[in-house]
């Protein structure tokens, strides 16, 4: 069965525009609790006057307020009872679902999206992303009517006051007992999202000094001009401040981009990199996962250091499969999203930064040297925005780019395309050996997509 509104990372698009209305995700509310609710049941789990729990969460975009009431309502409808912490990274969410013992976790959020732009998202009681076959699920039951539960097996829904300090604990316990980051001064980007309250304290409580930007959420600033996805505010502070490092996180905190204190940014490939290093050191690395974007430099650097290498489709949800599939625990993007299944179940920016924190503090070494041995290959990506039902894998002229960009190459790097599963983008990626040659195919693949789709 087509999925008809879940994507790679839950139901996401812009706010006032279908499927992101109060009307459809007050439908989406009723559906998934109807669902947990006959699961509960099937499950013999539910007892008489119980109810299913679930936990909601949020970014700081202020369309958060008015999606987390229509989902409050849909839960309460179907029966669910509903826990709110208000803004919270994503991660957390995964984390609080788990050690709450709720049903499902549910965020807010459009992640590293523009503000007007929002999404929903699941974590299944275990902290996981939800199976395919309870998101199915849910979209077979938002094509029936929505109903309501007799006044008597409502859902109620309370504020969990608490919810910051627990996440904050636990990531601090991710962090080796035996160290500490004292005499370090940080500098946390928390992209004016979910973070903003929560990251710079586990940073200050473990011992830094911490430097803090994108703090000042206002409900339409979020992931502008800060964050992950706009690193370069970070590079400046880390330089203004005369920060030994930096630490970016995006809107809804999972995604990790780091800066060392010459003001020189490192990525998702390169950072996990830098924890499997350490890791191999020590003979507690398997092997590593990462996707079809991941730099052909990174993987031939794991390989030297004798570290199999594994690639999934964009995503981290797949890379979490293959990790599964593989029984290895490290894997990611080099989009930021660093998996480390033998600490959190879902990927975390904190967490993530704190395993790379761990690496340099346990061998005694900066970002730069523990990176040395890594020289990633020139890469080139260009988004193109797309027409909706534009067939461009069928396009003749997009196909002769993609051809002449591979011959030049010689073997010696990859061209890959791909549609976003969050935006109407064609992403193009060109990589290889020579950066002026990776540059101008990208660019050339680029400008056909363009002409194609006017």
């Amino acid at each position: 069965m087509t999925r008809k509104y879940f994507g790679t990372d839950g139901v996401r698009g812009r706010v006032g525009k279908g499927p992101i209305t109060p009307e459809f995700v007050l439908r989406l509310g009723y559906a998934a609790g109807t669902t947990l609710v006959n699961r509960e049941h099937l499950r013999g789990h539910a007892n008489e006057g119980e109810h299913p729990a679930v936990l909601i969460g949020k970014d700081t975009r202020i369309s958060g307020y008015m999606l987390e009431a229509a989902l409050e309502a849909g839960f309460a409808a179907a029966g669910v009872d509903v826990m709110l912490c208000g803004p919270m990274p994503t991660p957390a969410i995964a984390y609080l679902t788990r050690a709450l013992r709720l049903q499902a976790g549910v965020v807010i959020s459009a992640s590293h999206n523009p503000y007007d732009d929002n999404g929903i998202k699941f974590f299944s009681a275990q902290g996981t992303k939800l199976p395919d076959a309870v998101e199915m699920d849910i979209e077979a039951r938002l094509e029936g009517a929505m109903g309501c539960m007799d006044s008597a097996r409502l859902g109620k829904a309370r504020r969990i006051d608490d919810a910051g300090g627990r996440y904050i604990e636990f990531c601090k316990s991710t962090f080796p007992n035996e160290l500490d980051l004292r005499g370090l001064k940080i500098a946390v980007d928390c992209a004016h999202g979910a973070a903003y309250h929560v990251a710079p304290a586990v940073f200050h409580e473990l011992g830094a000094e911490v430097v803090s930007i994108g703090v000042a959420p206002n409900g339409l600033n979020i992931n502008e001009g800060v964050g992950a996805t706009s690193p370069e505010a970070l590079c400046r502070a880390v330089r203004e401040h005369k920060a030994d490092l930096g630490i970016a996180l995006d809107g809804d905190g999972d995604r990790l981009m780091m800066v060392d204190a010459e003001g020189r940014l490192y990525d998702g490939d390169q950072l996990i990199y830098v924890i499997a290093r350490h890791r191999a050191a020590t003979g507690t690395v398997a092997g590593v996962a990462g996707t079809l974007m991941s730099n052909l430099g990174f993987e031939h650097a794991l390989g030297r250091l004798g570290i199999p290498f594994a690639r999934a489709k964009v995503g981290d949800r797949y890379v979490l499969e293959l990790l599964q599939e593989k029984g290895w625990q490290l894997g990611g993007e080099n989009s930021g999203h660093i998996l480390c299944l033998d600490k959190h179940t879902t990927g975390d920016g904190i967490v993530s930064a704190l395993q790379v924190l761990a690496a340099l503090r346990g061998s005694g070494t900066t970002l730069g040297a523990a990176c040395a041995d890594l020289a990633m290959y020139p890469q080139k990506l260009v988004n193109v925005r797309l027409h909706e039902g534009f067939d461009w894998k069928g396009d003749p002229a997009i196909a002769a780019a993609v051809a002449a960009a591979e011959q030049a190459l010689d073997g010696k790097g990859r061209v890959l395309l791909r549609p976003s599963g969050t935006e109407p983008l064609l992403r193009v990626m060109v990589e290889g050996v020579d950066a002026a040659t990776v540059n101008g195919h990208a660019e050339a693949i680029a400008a056909a997509a363009r002409a194609a789709t006017d």
